[in-house]
């Protein structure tokens, strides 16, 4: 294969595909997260009905008020929940925040498990009356379908189909509804900002639901920016720093940016609706032995999921040392 092209997969192919649809499947998507960090699917199980509701709610909230937004934006959380203000989150290693405001909705846990005690309530916005309904089914959603990517990304790394399962059950996954504002004066944008700096995802894997507009960018092993563009149809998924550390880079968590191709597009909003897919907190992210070798040598220090995100979230500014 290319391995500077995202391989288009078919989730129906692993899903209700025979023996050789799966394995072929499991070779190709796998090959593409190795490569290039990122794979395009379809039939990923979001209706298209589904996903204009949540674009809809997703719209209907983000041009409320900011007053009225502010309500549901709650500091002592570090993000975890509820809206997260204008100009809050910057990229690792960057000083000028991404031009952006979002909503995240967590996991309900809804056994018995203790972790219950780790995560805090979701916040849902009484102005927006089916917003909880929808944000719930697509957290759903996407929660089912990441869990089977994950086993056909087990079996692509030579490990029991169900490697995963205990590891992500009652994660502490995020749906992030995001909204990149429009800039009317563009002499009002800080120097050196953009919609999103490049940066890598914290999670496992990501999934993402296709933006209302084009800007992202992957970078390929060459070093090129190349064009993310799912169809209306297809969901992004890309490999997050703590599959990549787990795996040695074997999968690997690829720089990807959003950016305005053009000076119309400052005027313009863009939504996206990205799923990150966590782990339980507790998940050790001790480099597979499998994946080290002479020549790829163990690169990561030892370190649980937990500690990893609280690490991250401070390089991001969304929690304070």
């Amino acid at each position: 294969m290319d391995k500077n092209k995202i391989a288009h997969v078919d989730y129906l192919n692993y899903s209700q595909g025979d023996a050789a649809a799966q394995k072929n499947f499991v070779q190709e998507f796998g090959d593409s997260l190795a490569y290039m960090g990122f794979a395009i699917v379809k039939n990923h199980g979001v209706t298209e009905d589904l996903r204009e509701k949540l674009f809809e709610v997703s719209i209907k909230f983000f041009e409320l008020p900011e007053d009225v937004k502010r309500k549901y934006e709650n500091e002592l959380l570090h993000g975890q929940r509820g809206y997260i203000s204008k100009n809050k989150e910057s990229a690792k290693g960057k000083s000028v925040p991404d031009l952006k405001e979002f909503y995240h909705v967590g996991q309900t846990v809804k056994d018995n498990d203790p972790i219950k005690a780790e995560y805090p309530d979701n916040i849902w916005p009484a102005e927006v009356a089916e917003f909880e309904a929808v944000c719930q089914k697509v957290y759903d959603t996407f929660e089912e379908t990441g869990r089977n990517l994950l086993r056909a990304i087990a079996l692509y790394l030579g490990l029991d189909e169900h490697y995963f399962a205990p590891k992500i059950h009652n994660g502490n996954s995020i749906l992030r509804l995001l909204h990149y504002y429009p800039v009317a004066d563009k002499s009002q944008i800080p120097e050196g900002a953009v919609r999103a700096a490049a940066h890598g995802d914290i999670n496992l894997i990501t999934l993402l639901m296709g933006g209302s507009a084009e800007g992202l960018q992957a970078q390929s092993l060459d070093g090129q920016w190349i064009s993310v563009s799912p169809g209306p149809d297809e969901i992004v998924i890309n490999i997050g720093d703590m599959l990549a550390r787990l795996t040695n880079d074997r999968l690997r968590s690829t720089q990807h940016q959003v950016i305005t191709p053009n000076e119309e597009s400052w005027t313009k909003p863009r939504y996206s609706a990205p799923f990150f897919m966590h782990p339980r907190s507790d998940m050790d992210l001790t480099c597979l032995e499998s994946c080290i070798s002479t020549e790829r040598p163990k690169t990561y220090a030892d370190m649980t999921a937990g500690e990893f995100l609280t690490e991250r979230l401070i390089e991001l500014g969304l929690r304070k040392k």
